[in-house]
């Protein structure tokens, strides 16, 4: 969710990778890419919260409207954004994981999969997946990875699995036949039960080779059930389906895999960096987050 400056094309200064793309008289021609500006996205709400720009009236009225039901639902957005960063230097540090698969990119802002993997090695190679039409238009202009590694983006919907495993984009880029980190980080809130989101894990899980892992992180009202029941209600109220599942809903998802300490815990104390302790209380957070090894 961040990306390049293209002040070299104004000759105001250098010239990014990101401006280099866009100068690229040969890349592809697509048609218009239709925003849906009139109605709120989850993805652009997410950014609202974190102080993006990327977002439209729509956005910041069902935003505002969700932080007046539950006002530290920008405290719970910032700790799922620390804790993706955490997540994914874990795994490309300390798992050896050089291949990612982020389904529910959202749009770009600082430390993104890609940026924090290929910081460890440039060499990883990262698909980025996600269904919102503004995303889209970030990924085709900025979308840049290192020069040793590859980066890529397939517009698909989580509930879409098949369409996302046979995609060519992710045979291009990811050998599934070499373990891979799927991250799905508030995405699965988004899934209501009725949707299957334990059958749409399993079968993303099913195509991981063992040694691979999966980083999810999700809403919950375990902690203050009464104020993440008002963001519920106040994000179906904008159309926007929202579901918070207790510890023992979540642990489902991780069913056959081998949790990594601590195993399922609030995401500001999953791991937390010692030098920047998170200042906010379980309740505050409202989110669980947990990493798990495919065997």
């Amino acid at each position: 969710m961040r990306w390049g400056s293209v002040r070299g094309m104004t000759g105001r200064g250098p010239v990014t990778r990101a401006a280099q793309w866009m100068q690229n008289p040969d890349r592809e021609v697509r048609p218009p890419t239709d925003l849906q500006a009139d109605r709120p996205h989850p993805a652009r709400m997410y950014d609202y919260f974190l102080g993006g720009k990327d977002n439209f009236p729509a956005d910041r009225e069902a935003a505002e409207r969700a932080a007046a039901g539950w006002p530290n639902v920008r405290k719970a957005t910032l700790e799922n954004r620390r804790f993706l960063g955490r997540a994914v230097r874990y795994l490309a540090e300390e798992a050896g994981i050089r291949q990612f698969l982020d389904i529910g990119t959202g749009i770009p802002t600082a430390n993104n999969t890609h940026e924090v993997a290929q910081d460890v090695d440039p060499r990883s190679r990262v698909v980025y997946v996600d269904n919102d039409p503004i995303v889209l238009a970030h990924a085709r202009a900025l979308l840049v990875s290192a020069p040793d590694g590859m980066t890529t983006y397939i517009d698909a919907d989580l509930r879409e699995p098949d369409r996302i495993l046979e995609h060519p984009e992710l045979s291009r880029v990811l050998d599934l036949e070499q373990p891979v980190a799927l991250m799905l980080i508030a995405i699965l809130h988004f899934v209501p039960d009725e949707q299957d989101p334990y059958g749409i894990v399993r079968k993303l899980v099913g195509a991981l080779p063992s040694g691979s892992y999966v980083a999810l992180t999700q809403l919950t009202g375990d902690f203050d059930p009464y104020e993440t029941g008002r963001l519920v209600r106040s994000y179906r109220d904008s159309g926007v389906p929202l579901q918070a599942r207790s510890r023992a809903e979540v642990a489902p998802f991780f069913e056959g895999l081998e949790l990594v300490e601590p195993g399922i815990e609030v995401v500001s104390r999953w791991r937390p960096d010692p030098a920047a302790p998170s200042p906010f209380t379980r309740e505050e957070v409202s989110v669980y987050g947990a990493i798990a090894k495919v065997r």
